[in-house]
């Protein structure tokens, strides 16, 4: 993975996702990775170790360079405040907990809103003078409801499926006939398998849930919930896993449905070739802009990317899917099938046009520009922004930086030069802590995910 710095084109930052079996020193949010500054050209910066999972600072402010010789009292120091910062109870704490709680009377069973945690009567006090909650049967099988929403987009931000959606994912696995789901970070799947299964009505369906919030840690047994961070496939309580990994080691490929926005398409698609995208529009309850039933720019680009075959995945027809016998697959009313590139070419919802000089279907707001060769939106600055981006490290335009043939040759350089200098590590370029390049990165990702959606 390669992050752009925001105002300077000139490097880039590389996770390096294996540097021969070292062990990450760990944070709060666990072991943390090893970035790399990566200069135009392919030549090396200092490496240093960082969160996995929060993107800021302010966050998680760890930082240790990979070379830098750690003292045995700083050791300690950081590891006292890792744990400090662990959830207050062990998961079979919170089971014990809540069994108590359940079997409360109705008006005993209270909820601290500001600390988001549920209250046992010897609690009650230490807790007056923050805002509480009645909690109702019906409420503490919906914890997601319940909750209040992680907002930090940095770090942590929770967004929730609607029911609709949520309906539709948990109607297709059991229409596939799966009855073991893995949920990662899905909080409202886990929520309507549970519910489901105390209707009785059907086979039941094993869940469990991934997550990082501790919070969910709360409402389910230790075979329902494991606190996981994902981005570095860490669990935190690793004996729980151990007890819960099947023992089945066989190389099959596991059906999973990933569920990402479509303009990152063609990145998924190179890391998981097995994997395709479906028209189904996913929308959640508190996101600003990912809502369905919207036409036109403004409706969902979340989309399900999945190993399942295309055509098993039924999308329903009352929200105007319809099946395309030539693709085999569903696609939306408006994804008209294109004879030329016989394919359903629609990635937004909206009908698209084939341009003959492309010789491609393209977005309908877009308009054949011969200056540029290409097509783009009509106010496009004509000549700028269309140049197909070469790589990163020689600047060939056959390649992208990882597949580069050249890209260690500045690494064995570097590491020659070092040994002929004693084996120092002098970083010329430090990193950049200037908080305005920091939002201005943000405000251009968001243009940049303005315009791929045009």
């Amino acid at each position: 993975m390669d992050v752009t710095a925001p105002n300077d084109e000139s490097f880039s930052i590389e996770v390096i996702l294996s540097e021969g079996g070292k062990t990450a020193p760990c944070c709060p949010h666990g072991p943390t990775l090893l970035f790399e500054k990566v200069r135009k050209g392919g030549e090396k910066g200092r490496k240093f170790y960082a969160c996995s999972a929060c993107r800021d600072r302010k966050d998680c402010n760890f930082f240790q360079w990979e070379d830098e010789k750690v003292s045995e009292a700083r050791l300690l120091a950081r590891e006292a405040e890792n744990q400090s910062k662990r959830p207050p109870f062990t998961q079979q704490e919170y089971c014990n907990q809540f069994r108590k709680f359940a079997s409360l009377p109705v008006e005993e069973k209270k909820f601290c809103q500001d600390c988001q945690i549920l209250l046992l009567p010897g609690e009650h006090e230490a807790h007056v003078s923050h805002r509480s909650m009645a909690v109702s049967a019906a409420q503490l099988r919906r914890p997601s409801v319940l909750l209040r929403p992680l907002d930090n987009k940095k770090s942590n931000a929770q967004y929730l499926f609607t029911d609709r959606s949520a309906h539709f994912l948990l109607d297709t696995l059991v229409a596939l006939g799966y009855r073991k789901v893995l949920c990662v970070g899905t909080p409202r799947l886990q929520e309507l398998i549970k519910l489901r299964n105390l209707e009785q009505k059907h086979e039941p369906m094993k869940s469990l849930l991934l997550d990082i919030d501790f919070r969910y840690a709360q409402f389910y047994s230790q075979d329902e919930f494991c606190l996981y961070n994902m981005f570095n496939h860490h669990f935190f309580d690793g004996e729980t896993w151990r007890k819960l990994q099947s023992s089945d080691c066989s190389n099959a490929d596991m059906p999973m449905i990933w569920i990402f926005p479509y303009f990152f398409e063609s990145r998924i698609l190179e890391c998981l070739p097995s994997f395709t995208m479906l028209d189904y529009q996913v929308d959640y309850d508190n996101h600003p802009l990912y809502k369905h039933g919207k036409t036109g720019r403004k409706q969902s680009p979340v989309r399900l990317f999945t190993n399942i075959s295309a055509r098993d995945v039924v999308l329903p027809k009352e929200e105007g899917y319809r099946f395309c016998s030539v693709c085999q697959r569903f696609v939306f009313s408006l994804n008209k099938h294109c004879a030329k590139c016989n394919v359903c070419p629609s990635k937004d919802g909206r009908e698209w046009k084939h341009c003959s000089t492309c010789e491609k279907c393209v977005k309908p707001s877009w308009k054949h520009c011969q200056s540029c060769g290409c097509c783009a939106l009509p106010d496009h600055p004509c000549g700028h922004g269309q140049e197909k981006e070469g790589c990163f490290n020689c600047g060939s335009l056959e390649h992208k930086r990882k597949a580069c043939p050249l890209k260690d040759t500045h690494r064995i350089s570097s590491h020659r030069s070092n040994a002929k200098s004693g084996g120092k590590n002098v970083s010329h370029h430090p990193l950049l802590k200037s908080k305005a390049k920091r939002k201005s990165g943000a405000a251009r990702r968001a243009k940049k995910m303005a315009a791929l959606s045009k």
